[in-house]
């Protein structure tokens, strides 16, 4: 199974007969913390994977080299972005108390990153209404190979110290390195925000600081839901259930999805959206978040046939008493000491709760997997995810769903191909998640989450971009089950190979957001193993191959199409190809970006094939327009003689690393284009090396 990276399409339905879009609304935790119940007082660009490995050594090295200048300087770090002022507090009101910001030095004697190890008790809630974000930070740290990549563990307030600290968040397709310095908010020298049950430590204060950085302020923290920083901090895919209407399955769902390190979080939806939080008759918090650390079943020890079926509950505010729906069955569990210490609730408001009293108390699961995997069965399978960015502009690409039928074909369009089917289901497996970006960081301007969803469409052999018509005569093929107003939707399909069209788009039309359209595709045919080891033997240790080796691996897989009677690819052709995957700026390729590369390749492989009419492996330049049109091309007549020129040969024909060279360049432009066109308008400006180095690299 592969996509095209295809291509971004805006063109402007009565529809054909379908069912209405319905709209969902979901409420957010802890969205504001005015009378009431409140928490108790604690006074105080992306097109694919790139090789992070490298990446992450250079945003290490960029924090090293700004802490060792403040080493060598022997001057304490100040961060002038986000600077000590009320302006990194709130946007829209003042808070109440006169707040002093101090180093943690200034606070305790003694102050620690992180003590006997990052766990969930460090994180306690402060006076922010957060609590969906600090759930998340608590199931983090069940996780210890994410945790150290958000929270890397060698910083300290003695060894090397300057007052400055990193962290590491998942941003819309790439991993983001977050600078702070380590001046907090306090009142009467105590923290005001998350803190950690012991006072010297400061792990959990310094995250919640540089995830207030990343979206403008702390005030842009208050209310949400556990899914956007769980997939902050994993970069992984998302699952959310109405517990009313959650599968059958669903205590083995949780297990499973602990057991593979995902994070789980829970809530109770208020009554009224606009109440404010109350307690309920058990003692659990309307509007409230919490985090699920722990799924654990045994038999009973009295012989009953009946199984005890738990789950381990923890509060963020980490001071309330245990509800009166807690369950001490956890003990009767332990076959040992160890036992007993791995199941023991911590003293911060954790508490075990029967299933049954967990599906009767709270209305919603939040689940952010590391993998697109689902958890309805025990297969892991390995997946390909092509990251698509977007934007629905007012009057031109913001067509609303299919209620409204005169712009919703006016959205953009993406193009999916599905080539190979599940071995034993004959289906292909994809699933989509859809996400608008930038929603929480603008809330000083007003903004709001759009409720946003998708849906699939079979393209039947139309190559051309949709126009209004074919959604008059076509209903989709999938779609979600409704538009929601969280930051992503997302969607499991079982759908037969063919090509299909995504159309994202918000319920209502003439709403402007960004968007991140990523759809998941199980990987790893028979063919995709062959070409990896055929990869790992010629780029060595370091997985990284230049054009001669990529010449190398390209021709010896194609080699096997006896019915191309190609020679194989040119060195030129194998540097243009490393020059349009090569997204790191390595002058190499990774094993990621060779997959996607070899995709693309197949793909236009077959429109190759399909125009090949006579056998000869070449095409003639009246085919080649029909065949660049199928590929995602809408070329001028100009454009098209001029390929002519510069790729066939005398008899007017392209043979197949002439056809390929082709299709890469004119995607590479493309995709230059799109990054320098930052407003969207289809003009761009360029300085004379701008353009130079976008045309000596293409």
């Amino acid at each position: 199974i592969h996509s095209s990276l295809l291509w971004h399409l805006s063109s402007n339905s009565n529809m054909a007969e379908e069912q209405k879009f319905p709209e969902t609304s979901v409420q957010l935790t802890e969205a504001t913390l005015g009378s009431g119940f409140t928490a108790p007082r604690n006074i105080y660009s992306a097109i694919l994977s790139r090789n992070e490995t490298v990446k992450d050594a250079r945003r290490l090295k960029d924090f090293q080299e700004l802490r060792d200048k403040y080493v060598l300087k022997k001057v304490l770090f100040e961060d002038p972005l986000f600077p000590a002022e009320d302006s990194s507090l709130f946007y829209s009101e003042k808070f109440p108390l006169k707040l002093e910001w101090k180093r943690p030095s200034d606070i305790c004697s003694n102050p620690q990153f992180i003590l006997g190890g990052a766990n969930r008790t460090d994180i306690c809630q402060g006076d922010l209404g957060d609590c969906w974000l600090l759930a998340a930070i608590a199931c983090l740290t069940l996780n210890d190979i994410v945790l150290k990549r958000v929270v890397p563990h060698d910083q300290s307030f003695t060894e090397n110290y300057a007052g400055i600290f990193h962290f590491q968040f998942w941003r819309y397709g790439e991993w983001v390195d977050v600078v702070v310095d380590d001046r907090l908010p306090t009142y009467k020298n105590q923290l005001v925000f998350t803190r950690s049950g012991q006072k010297n430590e400061f792990w959990s204060a310094l995250l919640e600081k540089a995830y207030a950085k990343l979206h403008g302020s702390y005030e842009a923290l208050k209310g949400g839901n556990s899914l956007e920083a769980m997939e902050d901090f994993t970069g992984g895919l998302t699952e959310f259930y109405e517990i009313t209407e959650a599968p059958k399955e669903l205590y083995n769902i949780m297990r499973k999805a602990l057991k593979r390190g995902s994070l789980m979080s829970c809530a109770i939806d208020v009554l009224v959206p606009t109440a404010q939080r109350t307690k309920t008759a058990s003692g659990l918090v309307t509007g409230h978040a919490y985090s699920v650390t722990g799924v654990e079943q045994g038999k009973r020890k009295d012989g009953k046939d009946l199984m005890i079926r738990l789950v381990r509950v923890r509060d963020p505010w980490g001071v309330a008493l245990p509800p009166a729906c807690k369950s001490n069955d956890w003990a009767a569990l332990a076959t040992s000491e160890q036992d007993k210490e791995r199941l023991r609730p911590t003293e911060q408001g954790e508490f075990w709760m029967c299933f049954e009293e967990f599906k009767k108390n709270f209305t919603k699961l939040e689940i952010c997997n590391v993998t697109p995997d689902t958890l309805e069965d025990d297969q892991m399978l390995k997946w390909n995810v092509t990251t698509h960015e977007g934007r629905w502009v007012k009057g031109c690409s913001a067509g609303g769903c299919r209620n409204f039928p005169d712009t919703y074909w006016t959205n953009p369009q993406f193009r999916l191909v599905l080539l190979e089917a599940d071995a034993k289901e004959k289906t292909c497996t994809v699933v989509v998640a859809l996400m608008q970006k930038g929603r929480r960081k603008e809330r000083c301007s007003g903004a709001t989450l759009h409720n946003i969803g998708f849906a699939i469409y079979e393209m039947k052999g139309n190559q051309q971009q949709l126009p209004k018509d074919f959604f008059l005569y076509n209903a989709s093929t999938a779609r979600c089950k409704s538009y929601v107003n969280m930051r992503e939707v997302t969607e499991r399909f079982c759908l037969k190979p063919g090509e299909y069209v995504i159309i994202p788009s918000t319920f209502d039309a003439h709403k402007e957001s960004e968007f991140l359209l990523r759809p998941f595709e199980e990987e790893e045919t028979e063919e995709e193993k062959q070409f990896r080891a055929i990869f790992q033997q010629i780029a060595g240790d370091d997985m990284q191959i230049n054009a001669n080796e990529l010449r190398t691996v390209l021709n010896r897989v194609v080699a096997k199409y006896k019915e191309l009677k190609t020679e194989g690819f040119s060195l030129e052709s194998c540097r243009s190809m490393i020059a349009l995957m090569d997204t790191d700026g390595t002058g190499h390729l990774n094993l990621q970006e060779f997959k996607h590369l070899w995709n693309k390749i197949k793909k236009w492989k077959l429109v190759f094939t399909r125009y090949d009419t006579d056998k000869s492996s070449t095409i003639s330049s009246f085919e080649m327009r029909n065949a660049l049109t199928e590929a995602g091309f809408q070329l001028n007549n100009q454009l098209y003689d001029i390929i002519c020129m510069r790729y066939a040969n005398e008899h007017m024909e392209l043979d197949f690393d002439s056809y390929i060279s082709c299709l890469v360049r004119l995607e590479g432009m493309f995709r230059a284009f799109r990054a320098f066109d930052r407003d969207g308008d289809g003009i761009i400006k360029l300085n004379v090396f701008e353009w130079l180095q976008l045309t000596m690299y293409a």
